[in-house]
């Protein structure tokens, strides 16, 4: 059985999420201790309690202190089934970091898979919906591409399906919670390399500023700071009120489409946080990956490490590896027979390789 001590890294849920998808991948059990200890509320909070519950559930697993402000769980993996699951976070907890953690076990599972998620969709402690739907989701479909598009047609003439297809049914904010989205998992037959080094041509851009049971002028403000400062024109801004969230929330959403890639920067409004200063942030971080030509944002480069070392490997270039990256690649070399490369191009870009056996 492994021991891992969950306050290495970035000291967070990382290392916990990362160990129960891959216990799950290998049939490996482990016992972790001195979980979160990196951080100031340590242990098990809402959303790593139900990440823990539903890699039981999917991997019919024996688990033992699985209890919330637990410091200290043994996890002991069983055959992952596919199925229909449905998983609550019951707080304004990410639901998208649950996904995460059940995601690579039934991206091998024997047949397809629906999940329902419920808590937080847009919380700042986590990439929100947007990433998985804008970024994430299509970025793993095209691992499977090759191999999908060099399969026979199915029989039925149906056309194939994306590998992961994400769909919001509505927005969950700090604190309330109360989103909800879908999950679609279907497990392709064969996985092909990927090389991500260049972002491709600039196929648009824009910028919303999402306002739920909140004046629309706090979105107007921070649109107008973003259009000053990166010259943007009015149809590249939108303003978009949420009518069906459990709770008020504001957030700043700015996507940038290449060809191969897109990037979602997101800032969140906070009690006592003027409009200006969160759409400030937005722009700080969208000019710090614009004055870098790779492809790969600082959360993709994170997320997509288990992918690659669970497919066919790949090279990526990435504009920063953050603690959560490193961290993650710690874990995949606990459990996995897989060699990760970094190399520090310049100020501005990171190349990383993954070589799987």
């Amino acid at each position: 059985m492994l021991t891992i001590d969950g306050s290495q890294g970035e000291g967070g849920g990382q290392v916990l999420r990362t160990a129960l998808a891959l216990s799950l991948v290998t049939g490996k059990p482990f016992h972790i201790r001195r979980i979160r200890a990196g951080r100031g509320n340590p242990g098990l909070q809402r959303q790593h309690l139900t990440a823990v519950q539903a890699a039981a559930a999917v991997g019919h697993a024996d688990v033992r202190g699985a209890q919330l402000h637990s410091s200290d769980l043994t996890f002991v993996p069983g055959e992952v089934t596919a199925g229909e699951y449905s998983f609550a976070v019951g707080t304004a907890g990410s639901a998208t970091l649950v996904l995460q953690t059940v995601l690579p076990p039934l991206l091998r599972a024997t047949g397809p898979s629906r999940l329902t998620l419920s808590g937080g969709t847009h919380n700042m402690q986590a990439p929100p919906f947007d990433f998985l739907e804008k970024t994430f989701a299509p970025t793993v479909n095209r691992l499977a591409r090759v191999s999908l598009d060099a399969a026979p047609a199915p029989a039925s003439g149906e056309p194939r399906v994306p590998v992961i297809e994400v769909r919001l049914i509505h927005p969950g904010f700090y604190p309330a919670g109360g989103g909800e989205f879908v999950a679609t998992i279907t497990p392709p037959a064969q996985w092909q390399p990927m090389e991500l080094l260049e972002r491709g041509p600039c196929g648009g851009q824009r910028a919303r500023a999402l306002v739920a049971r909140l004046p629309a002028e706090i979105a107007r403000r921070e649109l107008r700071v973003i259009q000053a400062q990166l010259g943007w024109l009015d149809a590249e801004l939108l303003v978009e009120e949420i009518g069906d969230s459990a709770g008020p929330g504001n957030v700043v959403i700015i996507e940038l489409s290449y060809e191969r890639v897109t990037e979602v920067v997101t800032a969140f409004g906070a009690r006592g946080v003027p409009a200006e200063a969160v759409a400030a942030n937005a722009v700080e971080r969208t000019q710090r990956y614009l004055a870098s030509d790779a492809p790969v944002g600082e959360h993709l480069a994170d997320q997509l490490l288990l992918p690659l070392s669970l497919a066919a490997g790949g090279t990526f270039r990435a504009v920063a590896l953050t603690p959560h990256a490193t961290t993650n690649i710690d874990v995949i070399r606990m459990f996995l027979d897989a060699e990760i490369a970094t190399q520090r191009e310049d100020a501005n870009s990171w190349r990383v390789t993954v070589s799987t056996k």
